[in-house]
């Protein structure tokens, strides 16, 4: 059974990771892999499809990244490394490798592909009102980061961010939450942090999160996180349930907020 750790704990602030959890994982990186894997073929005219997709760690049939997969939780950096790697796995040497993907690197459209698991605005707003920071830890760049934020128009409610290129260790490692975590003045331990990897889940343990929340909504099953959960919820739009909750009596009570029913 998923355990709960502290069903009446009320977060000072809530960290939440960006793909899979506020926005559809797979809309965003599935079919970047596929455009990027389509423009080194074309480029270099070597099949590349498979074997992009296998080191990338996504099923193009299911049209479905896979959970602790080098797309789920690796920043740009390294796919873009990988991706040279891959190259040269088919037979090309390295400098044509690199020229190769120099060529064809694009990042995915950060508005136009982000497809919003809930009204972030509404839900963020409530949030705010209830006393309740934000802010965001992700394995994506600070640009397509800050490009989605401003799309949404949830800039107000953001107290910070911490991105793969800000210069301080990814997940799993603890930093993002303990910089975030600094920056917000609030304690780990008065903190929710929500994810759908398990590196996420790692972090928010690393770091002293007073709660880790898994979400289905990205590229881990329940099975895949509950070992690592405090809880796990289907979407964050159950978070709407949650801050309900709040309003009506100050308190965190399970069987009427967060309340995932999963058993194993």
């Amino acid at each position: 059974m998923t355990r709960i750790k502290n069903k009446n704990f009320k977060p000072q602030a809530i960290i939440f990771d960006k793909d899979g959890t506020l926005i559809d994982f797979d809309v965003m990186w599935g079919g970047w892999t596929i455009h990027l894997a389509e423009q080194l073929c074309q480029a270099s005219g070597v099949n590349v499809r498979e074997a992009l997709c296998l080191a990338m760690g996504y099923d193009r049939h299911r049209k479905k990244a896979l959970a602790n997969s080098m797309l789920a939780s690796n920043p740009m950096a390294r796919l873009y490394d990988l991706t040279i790697e891959v190259m040269q796995s088919q037979g090309l040497g390295k400098p044509e490798s690199l020229k190769l993907v120099e060529k064809v690197w694009c990042i995915p459209n950060p508005v136009i592909l982000a497809k919003p698991f809930t009204d972030m605005r509404a839900l963020f707003s409530q949030l705010t009102e209830q006393g309740i920071k934000i802010a965001v830890a992700t394995a994506d760049d600070s640009a397509p980061t800050q490009a989605m934020v401003d799309a949404f128009e949830i800039g107000e409610y953001i107290s910070c961010m911490s991105c793969a290129d800000g210069g301080i260790p990814s997940k799993p490692a603890p930093d993002m939450v303990l910089t975030l975590c600094e920056q917000m003045d609030v304690k780990p331990s008065e903190v929710m942090v929500i994810g759908d990897t398990i590196s996420d889940l790692k972090m928010a343990r690393a770091a002293g999160a007073g709660l880790a929340v898994g979400v289905l909504s990205g590229v881990s099953s329940a099975r895949d996180l509950v070992g690592s959960a405090d809880m796990l919820i289907e979407s964050i739009d159950e978070l709407n349930k949650f801050v309900l909750n709040l309003t009506v009596d100050d308190s965190y009570q399970v069987n009427n907020g967060l309340n995932p029913d999963f058993a194993f």
